[in-house]
């Protein structure tokens, strides 16, 4: 028994490693993208979360008079955000943070308040780093593949805006609704796995964050 005990906790070791290593890739070639293209001496939005604003590949050309930084990294979860907190956001010292994450955290089987606490974390970081940098929460989305879990991402989004109430440089951005149709998940809006977007998710992101972004 204890040699299966032992056997276990290597392999789940080794899986965290290496998921870490990979994010620590990804984590390292976005700041060498940034490294050639950002400048110190503008303001800066920083666009940061999982996969869903990684591949929102336009966010500079639709948000155009701003020095956009676009550090989405795909399949991350809230706490790796948390532990990329300086490489992702501060280093860009940001007027404003657009945050999304809770999606794979929901799907990976997280609890809302853990998620919570995670991203209490990474506000408390950047506050304290510049307590004038604006910080947006983007709901959960609703989607084709995740909507037998769709109770539970509504309830994070509960906590989510909650948790931005208390804070006044905190917003709470809510893309659940608008991706609706009469109470079900459009599916126009979706690639072909039906959890990414396609163009028309995208320009309904577009409308709700745009609100925040002047």
């Amino acid at each position: 028994m204890r040699f299966f005990i032992i056997m276990f906790l290597f392999c789940f070791a080794n899986t965290k490693a290496q998921e870490t290593l990979a994010f620590a890739q990804e984590v390292e070639a976005i700041s060498k993208k940034y490294d050639t293209v950002w400048d110190s001496s503008k303001e800066t939005i920083v666009f940061t979360g999982s996969s869903s604003i990684r591949v929102w590949k336009n966010l500079e050309t639709v948000f155009p008079g701003h020095q956009i930084v676009n550090s989405g990294f795909g399949g991350s979860q809230t706490s790796d955000l948390l532990s990329h907190t300086n490489e992702l956001i501060l280093k860009y010292n940001p007027k404003k943070v657009f945050i999304y994450e809770g999606d794979n955290d929901i799907s990976s089987k997280k609890r809302p308040g853990r998620i919570i606490d995670d991203a209490q974390q990474i506000i408390t970081r950047i506050s304290k780093f510049n307590p004038d940098t604006k910080i947006i929460l983007i709901s959960a989305k609703p989607s084709m593949a995740r909507w037998h879990l769709k109770r539970k991402y509504k309830r994070l989004n509960r906590k989510l805006k909650r948790l931005s109430q208390k804070n006044p440089k905190v917003d709470f951005a809510d893309v659940w609704s608008p991706m609706l149709a009469k109470r079900k998940v459009r599916q126009d809006i979706f690639v072909d796995d039906g959890l990414h977007m396609n163009n028309k998710g995208y320009d309904i992101w577009y409308s709700v964050i745009k609100e925040y972004i002047e």
